[in-house]
């Protein structure tokens, strides 16, 4: 059902254009030319949201404004003042309005707000009804209401109440975690342990240990019995993290895991039996590690039954004001500031980028951004600064060297090593932007590290 809004305001002619862009937009629009009509109409009749002039003719905009929360509890205000004026729409947020306009303003910037708004009263109504039903789900913590995201909570809830094991696939930074983190939480094992394990961050020689466990004296190191992931998780979830990393040689192990529920820890010779729902997740094509003989189709198929595919922020931007207000809220309280919003030339920028690092990276450039602000609202100067310190190695124009008087070897380690320094210069130390700048695994490049003596803490920003 479409959206219902009122609009309050005694100049004919911009009553009409706003009517008529809200109309363009699918919005159901009713008009009051006086505060007092605002009042009668909104307490008659339920709206979404009312758009109310200062000055009017009778009873100003900031007297309505207490009546109005009489008789549309719940219901935001946006009020709009004359040129000169934005002293009065200041004091109207002070006295609980949600946002102001100074005339004139964009409509383009107009029905960014207005959708922030509408989109925050529809959370704060399903979050009412979920209240009456006995609780909240994990669902809202997964931000979109776009086609593609409305998609993927469908069949979240759909997977989460079964008990077969599940494969997320998806770019880095499209929230594979976050999905493992709601599914487990809506599951039947929610009470029960939530154990994760990155397979590209372990080393090689360790990583059937940290799963499996080991006994006593397997190996030089082993003083005691140590339980492995498998076992941790009794009872609950297992995620394992970044699965098309895992070793070629331990696949045959996790797939016996997986499909029997049991394997041994390293050292022992007596199979442990396993309760365990797998979560996998990854960035890579599981189908072309299968082709190119770097993970078995065995594993492959057994884990590829429930499966979740993560749409990347570029094919999903209507959600971006809904993550910028997600983003700013939790940046003003990181770091104690009082930004309302973005500006929609702002948002014009956010939405003309394709975020190859995603939701992650977006993330960064908001929280970026809010420290450069020095207003209310993040302009595209703020952008701009944030976006110097975001933006994946190839937009940085880095210098590389040319290898000029070195025997080739040395030319290309030195030619890696530099390309490997920028991607974490530009990528403020984070190893797994670095990564996707670079086009390697995360595991990749932790090797590359190792090679070239790198300390990615000295990136950080």
């Amino acid at each position: 059902m479409a959206e219902k809004i009122l609009v309050v305001d005694d100049d004919r002619a911009f009553q009409g254009m706003l009517v008529e862009a809200l109309a363009d937009k699918g919005y159901v629009v009713e008009t009051a030319a006086s505060a007092e009509e605002g009042i009668k109409k909104a307490g008659a009749s339920a709206f979404d949201l009312i758009l109310h002039d200062i000055q009017l003719p009778g009873m100003s905009g900031l007297e309505a404004l207490k009546h109005l929360a009489e008789v549309a509890p719940g219901v935001d205000v946006i009020v709009m003042t004359g040129y000169g004026s934005k002293e009065s729409g200041v004091t109207a947020m002070q006295q609980g309005a949600y946002d102001y306009f100074e005339k004139p303003f964009s409509l383009r910037e107009m029905e960014v707000v207005v959708r922030r708004a509408l989109e925050k009263r529809r959370l704060q109504v399903e979050l009412a009804e979920l209240k009456r039903r006995g609780g909240s789900s994990p669902l809202h913590n997964i931000i979109g209401h776009s086609a593609p995201m409305m998609a993927v909570k469908e069949r979240i809830s759909r997977v989460a109440e079964l008990n077969a094991d599940v494969l997320i696939m998806g770019e880095t930074g499209t929230g594979k975690e976050l999905v493992a983190d709601t599914i487990h939480a809506l599951s039947a094992r929610a009470k029960a342990p939530f154990v994760k394990i990155n397979c590209a961050a372990i080393p090689e020689n360790l990583i059937e240990s940290e799963l499996f466990g080991h006994e006593k004296g397997a190996f030089t190191g082993a003083t005691s019995m140590k339980q492995g992931k498998f076992e941790l998780a009794k009872g609950g979830s297992l995620m394992l993290d970044e699965i098309g990393d895992m070793p070629l040689h331990l696949q045959p192990k996790l797939l016996r895991a997986v499909e029997q529920k049991q394997a041994e820890r390293v050292g022992g010779a007596k199979p442990i039996q396993y309760d365990v729902r797998i979560i996998a997740a990854t960035n890579q094509e599981l189908e072309q590690r299968v082709r190119d003989g770097e993970f078995r189709s065995d594993l492959y198929y057994r884990l590829n039954v429930a499966t979740l595919i993560l749409p990347p922020l570029r094919e999903r931007k209507s959600d971006l004001p809904q993550l910028a207000e997600f983003f700013l809220d939790r940046a003003n309280r990181r770091l104690g500031t009082d930004i309302t919003g973005v500006s929609a030339e702002a948002m014009e920028i956010f939405f003309n980028y394709d975020w190859p690092g995603n939701v992650r990276q977006f993330a960064n450039a908001v929280e970026r951004a809010a420290i450069f602000c020095t207003s209310t609202r993040i302009t595209p100067a703020e952008v701009d600064q944030a976006f110097s310190n975001t933006r994946p190695v190839e937009d940085c124009g880095v210098y590389v060297p040319t290898g000029e008087g070195l025997p080739l070897k040395q030319a290309l380690m030195e030619y890696e090593k530099t390309l490997i320094e920028n991607a974490l210069r530009a990528c403020g130390g984070v190893q797994t932007e670095a990564a996707t700048a670079l086009g390697v695994s995360a595991k990749n490049l932790w090797n590359k590290l190792r090679k070239h003596g790198i300390d990615p803490v000295l990136f950080k920003k």
